[in-house]
Order: C-alpha cells, then sequence, then structure tokens
C-alpha cells in the first residue's frame, strides 16, 4: 500500500468525522490568535493538574503515566500549531502563539 493510499484512507476517516481534510484556506491571524490563547490556557492549566496527580499519586501508577502522556500530547500540539501558523502566516509576527 503506498503512502498516497493511507492518506486516501486518512481523508476519508475525517470527512466520516465531519472534518474535511487539507482545507485551501488556512487559519487567518486572528483565527491563530484565538486559537492559540486558548490553547496556551489548556495546555498551562493540563501541566498544573499532572503536577498535581503525580505528586499524590506517583510517577509508576497509571493514572500518572496517562496524564503525562495527555500532556506531553497537548503540548506537542501547541508546537505543531506554532509551526503551521508559521507556514500559514509568512512575514507575520507568530511568536509565541502556541507556546
Amino acid at each position: 500500500m503506498s503512502d498516497r493510499d493511507l492518506s486516501l484512507n486518512d481523508d476519508l476517516i475525517l470527512e466520516s468525522l465531519g472534518i474535511h481534510p487539507r482545507s485551501p484556506v488556512p487559519l487567518t491571524l486572528e483565527e491563530h490568535r484565538e486559537l492559540g490563547a486558548e490553547l496556551r490556557s489548556i495546555n498551562a492549566r493540563l501541566q498544573e493538574l499532572c503536577k498535581l496527580v503525580v505528586s499524590v499519586y506517583g510517577r509508576n501508577t497509571q493514572a500518572a503515566f496517562t496524564f503525562i502522556k495527555a500532556a506531553e500530547h497537548v503540548d506537542r500540539l501547541c508546537q505543531d500549531l506554532q509551526a503551521q501558523a508559521a507556514k500559514d502566516l509568512p512575514g507575520y509576527p507568530i511568536d509565541g502563539l502556541y507556546v
């Protein structure tokens, strides 16, 4: 199976969920600012809650492990969206939109 076939399959899955992949129109600067503000807030709160769960239950519990992974993934999402904003808005000041 080629990469193209996998991509096509992903597109079908996303469309079945009502998500239209590869939108030809990127987010605007204002949309990135709004999304960035929300995700920075979520990321900060998730990091705080993760520290709490780890301190209460210990790092070697399933709850702590899953919380750590969730926090890592949200942090990664913020980094990926920061990179996407740079692609969407060349020449605009995008530093700190998501991270």
